[in-house]
């Protein structure tokens, strides 16, 4: 049976739902928003997030109240299609269909807490999987122009972290030198399918060679291949992973070679179908998943770490418990690896 088909008969009744808006500075350098989505039925509360980037498009959902005619009896799967089928934004979204992918994830993660939750039952029950420890690391910018400060301070604090770095083109030989003699990178996120973004990277080929070799052992996220850069990363195609242009199984199959691993991100697979569709599919071709965060503030970066404990706990999860997304990380946040907490029931991840 697909794990889809595990989850897709639970029954649910749903009487309505509300939003919270929640807001915190972060490390990368703005404020993030985002909305918890409170699906109600039945006496029990279904909880989603939408992480959708823009701020406008968060403030303008929450002004408009929960609008979408969900009220009814249904299985999941019933109420997941019909939530794809509504328009879930009262303006055009600005950044487009990636951001429908977003919220779609906030509702459909709603109904499954919700869903399981109306009968008694957690996640890991229903697909018959044992919650293990998550390896998670901490993903990092490290200034303009780049120090490596921000990464000492959290050492300091928290000697054993791991991270995920974004090279960027102000990081020097010296930089990278001494980030090398932390041992403390696992992997690195070159950005390239980002434009228009505060955290868009030009493509150096000197700064790819400078990266990939002085790092040999690290994961190689999303880098830009091109002529320039194909003799540089042709030889460690097996270091190569991607992340921004995963949104299903046809983009890990368009991919320019079959990749060891992938980033699965539920809220950039959109879809719970979709999502549990790609963890079978990467089952049954010997392929890796790590998570990935998107700045989550509420219940959805819990929901991550979840996943992460059912399908990929032992790889570089960059889902970090949200303390770590702050500028300056307080002290007593949990490290690496996060102990199985699972809620005893629903779709929940106890802090």
């Amino acid at each position: 049976m697909s794990t889809y088909a595990k989850l897709a008969d639970l029954p649910l009744a749903v009487t309505g739902y509300e939003l919270e808006g929640l807001a915190r500075e972060v490390s990368s350098g703005f404020e993030r928003l985002s909305t918890v989505i409170h699906l109600r039925g039945g006496g029990e509360e279904g909880v989603g997030e939408d992480v959708v980037y823009d701020s406008e498009d968060h403030v303008v959902l929450q002004e408009a109240g929960a609008v979408q005619p969900l009220a009814g009896s249904y299985t999941l799967d019933e109420l997941c299609q019909k939530i794809d089928g509504l328009d879930l934004f009262p303006i055009e979204p600005a950044h487009g269909e990636v951001s429908r992918l977003y919220r779609c994830w906030a509702f459909h993660s709603a109904a499954l807490d919700l869903a399981l939750r109306q009968a008694g039952r957690a996640l890991h029950d229903v697909l018959e999987l044992e919650p293990r420890p998550v390896t998670f690391v901490v993903s990092l910018r490290l200034g303009e122009p780049a120090t490596v400060e921000p990464l000492l301070r959290r050492l300091e604090r928290y000697p054993t972290l791991r991270f995920k770095l974004d090279p960027t083109n102000s990081w020097t030989p010296e930089l990278v030198a001494q980030l090398v003699e932390t041992g403390a990178v696992d992997s690195v996120d070159f950005k390239s399918f980002y434009t228009g973004t505060v955290v868009d990277v030009k493509t150096d080929p000197e700064l790819y060679r400078l990266v990939v070799e002085s790092f040999p052992d690290a994961w190689l996220e999303d880098p830009d291949l091109n002529a320039e850069t194909e003799p540089i990363l042709g030889p460690h195609h097996d270091r190569i992973t991607w992340d921004a242009p995963i949104h299903g199984i046809g983009d890990i199959e368009s991919r320019p070679f079959p990749p060891k691993m992938v980033n699965v991100k539920p809220s950039r697979l959109g879809g719970l179908q979709k999502l549990c569709d790609a963890y079978d599919y990467l089952a049954d071709h010997g392929m890796r998943a790590y998570g990935g965060g998107q700045f989550e503030l509420g219940p959805g970066r819990g929901q991550a770490q979840y996943l992460a404990s059912l399908f990929h706990p032992e790889t570089p999860n960059d889902i970090a418990p949200v303390g770590y997304n702050e500028p300056d990380p307080p002290e007593g946040l949990p490290v690496s690896p996060l102990a199985p907490a699972p809620s005893a029931v629903g779709f929940r991840w106890e802090e």
